[in-house]
Formats: structure tokens, sequence, C-alpha cells
């Protein structure tokens, strides 16, 4: 009996289609606007795009990573896997509002980091804090295109407000050959 009548109120409340299908259905258009990614502020950071082999300043390979588009374009996505077994993601787009760069990076030892800066004589430089059992730490991170088509990511940080700076990373970027 159950059955009976919900069947009854499926076909009662199921929509009516008193026209042919061919008839009914128009085909409806993607808007034409403009993609508010495609200005230059957005490309800034494009020359970090690909897929990289990533080496310290002596030469041993330190790790891999793959920066892709996202989103239309409006940001980029990192991929990284650590040699030594880590690994990290991050997404880093220009907002318009503060007209900065920002990075949101999460690493899987449980961290996250946010950054915020832009390009600076070509270079992506990007700081922010984080806050530790020792105090607080400041981070500046330093992307430069390389005249060879590497790029060379250097990460320090400061536990005096950026009085003294200490090298937490110097990577070196080279294009992946496979």
């Amino acid at each position: 009996m159950i059955s009976s009548v919900l069947a009854l109120a499926l076909v009662a409340f199921a929509p009516q289609q008193t026209q042919p299908a061919a008839q009914s259905q128009t085909q409806v258009q993607p808007s034409a606007r403009p993609n508010p990614c495609d200005a230059p502020e957005f490309r800034h950071f494009d020359f970090w795009l690909g897929e990289w082999d990533v080496a310290g300043p002596n030469g041993n390979q330190v790790g891999r990573n793959v920066i892709t588009p996202i989103a239309g374009n409006c940001g980029l996505h990192e991929n990284w896997t650590g040699a030594a077994g880590g690994s990290g993601q991050s997404v880093n787009t220009y907002h318009r509002t503060d007209g900065k760069w920002h990075q949101v990076w999460v690493g899987n030892g449980g961290g996250m980091l946010h950054i915020i800066g832009g390009l600076q004589d070509g270079k992506m430089v990007l700081e922010g804090t984080t806050q530790g059992p020792n105090g607080q730490l400041l981070h500046r991170v330093t992307w430069t295109p390389l005249d060879d088509g590497r790029v060379r990511q250097f990460w320090q940080t400061s536990r005096d407000g950026g009085t003294t700076w200490a090298v937490s990373f110097d990577g070196y970027y080279s294009r992946r050959k496979e």
C-alpha cells in the first residue's frame, strides 16, 4: 500500500512535459564575459609553472615539484615531493583587493604557512609569520627566474623580526626532461 501511494505521489509531483523535448530545451550559450584573471598581475608568477627537479646549492637532488594553473588561470597549485620523503602543497593567487600575491602552504608534517607579497625587481618575494614553541618566526621566500631557464627558491627565517636571517632552503629548479 505504501509503495503504491509513493508511486502515485511521484507521478503527481513529477514535472509535466507539455511540449516535445526538442521544443522545450533551449540552448544556453556561455557568457562572453572576459576572465578577470587575464589581467597582467595574474601572470607575475607564471615563470614557476612546470614540472621541476629541485637541487640544492651542491647539486644534490632535494625534491620534485609540479606547478600547475588552476581555477581558470586564477591561481597556481604546487605539489612538492621531497627526496627525503616530505611532501606538501600550496595554492597561490593574486588578490585584487589588496594588490598582493598570497600563498597558503600545507605540509605533511602538519605545518601551515600563509605568506604574502609580490613581484620585486623580477623576483617573487612573499613573507609571513608563524607562531612556534620558541616564539614568532618570520619567513621570507624569494623565487628568482634565472637566465638559464631555472628558478631559484631561497627561503629565509628570522627570529628577531628581520634583523638577522637564517637560510631555511636554497633550491634550484630545473625543468624535468622526461
